[in-house]
């Protein structure tokens, strides 16, 4: 479970859908942090508005203290004044030292450009800390956590989603699956770029027997294109794990713009491992096996 979790916050329905999954995701003796980012002009606000800027913080402030009482959760509220939502929120999180930002799905406000709009998205990229993104509706249907699932192809990012998913199903008492996304790039072939079925099923059989040597996780695998095979997969869990290759929580997963696309179609709450949290992760593993080594051998 997470220690240090921010929600984002815009007053509609997507800071509600993630304060649902945050208090989900949160460690029980875990800090909660709600946070809203207004907007600053470069134009305006350089030491011009001083006005303008105490106007917005208020506001924002505000918005806060009605989305806590809303979902009646004991949260810290910070405010946070920027030249983009994204950029502000992945401030907020390094400042912070947070291990997980939480955001919602909805493409209306301010956040659903977090997952749109390319400035913003540029912005995310390189979040210091773990992302996930409640679909929207969440928070009008919350479930218990029944399956987690994980994407896995066998790299390290995927080895490190598996780590964290197993964690999480364990602490919340879950079932366990990982599934293998399995496609083949056209310059493999010198004639049609698609496959023959022959060639289909046996890689499927191949991933299948990949993904069933992990111990605990029940295996699937599917032919066809990443993000919608993930997508798909997604309808049958409760939360979707995955490991990022690129440096922010928007960007490649797999490969391409699957993360993208997963953000607006993933059936279920969304949790990408960027690699800042994988490279954090790794530190922490290593200082554990240190210090359990020392003691063993002060012992």
């Amino acid at each position: 479970m997470f220690k240090n979790v921010i929600v984002g916050v815009d007053g509609g329905e997507g800071g509600r859908d993630a304060i649902v999954l945050a208090k989900l995701l949160r460690a029980e003796d875990g800090k909660l942090t709600l946070a809203c980012v207004y907007h600053r002009d470069p134009h305006v606000w350089r030491g011009s508005s001083p006005p303008y800027e105490a106007a917005e913080e208020e506001r924002a402030h505000e918005l806060l203290e009605k989305a806590q009482q809303a979902a009646s959760v004991n949260a810290q509220l910070r405010s946070h004044g920027s030249t983009s939502v994204g950029r502000g929120l992945h401030e907020l999180a390094e400042a912070s030292g947070a291990d997980l930002l939480v955001l919602g799905s909805s493409r209306r406000g301010l956040l659903g450009r977090v997952l749109i709009g390319d400035d913003t998205r540029a912005a995310l990229n390189g979040a210091p800390c773990a992302v996930a993104i409640a679909p929207a509706g969440h928070a009008q249907h919350p479930a218990l956590m029944h399956e987690i699932g994980v994407g896995y192809d066998g790299s390290p990012e995927a080895e490190h989603a598996l780590r964290i998913a197993r964690n999480l199903a364990g602490e919340l008492e879950t079932k366990l699956s990982a599934f293998e996304a399995v496609s083949f790039p056209a310059y493999m072939f010198t004639g049609p770029p698609i496959p023959d079925q022959a060639t289909i099923e046996k890689a499927v059989h191949a991933a299948r027997e990949r993904v069933a040597k992990i111990d605990d996780a029940e295996p699937h695998a599917a032919y066809g294109k990443p993000a919608e095979e993930l997508a798909l997969y997604s309808a049958s869990l409760d939360l979707l794990v995955i490991g990022s290759r690129s440096y922010g929580p928007i960007g490649r997963l797999v490969h391409g713009s699957v993360a993208q696309q997963l953000a607006r179609t993933a059936r279920c709450p969304l949790l990408v491992l960027t690699r800042a949290a994988r490279e954090a992760d790794a530190t922490r593993v290593s200082l554990d096996e240190r210090e359990a080594t020392a003691a063993g051998a002060e012992t």
